[in-house]
């Protein structure tokens, strides 16, 4: 059963005030890879996506979620 990968990245971004640059600074990462998760371009790994949780103070199933296809 294929399944996609869907965040709220960029919302939480947009809603700290942080910039693609600073949230990339933040978690070690270049800012083309934030601008891939947020455009459910790229599937980040579990590290990256617990570093990203740890900046927002939330856990990772608020940020990401699974969307079964069709």
């Amino acid at each position: 059963m294929p399944t996609t990968v869907l965040n709220h990245v960029q919302q939480l971004r947009t809603d700290r005030g942080l910039t693609q640059q600073q949230l990339a600074d933040a978690v070690g990462v270049s800012r083309q890879s934030i601008n891939s998760i947020e455009r459910n371009r790229y599937v980040p790994s579990l590290p990256l996506a617990l570093a990203i949780a740890q900046v927002f103070g939330r856990p990772t199933d608020e940020i990401f979620s699974l969307e079964e296809e069709p």
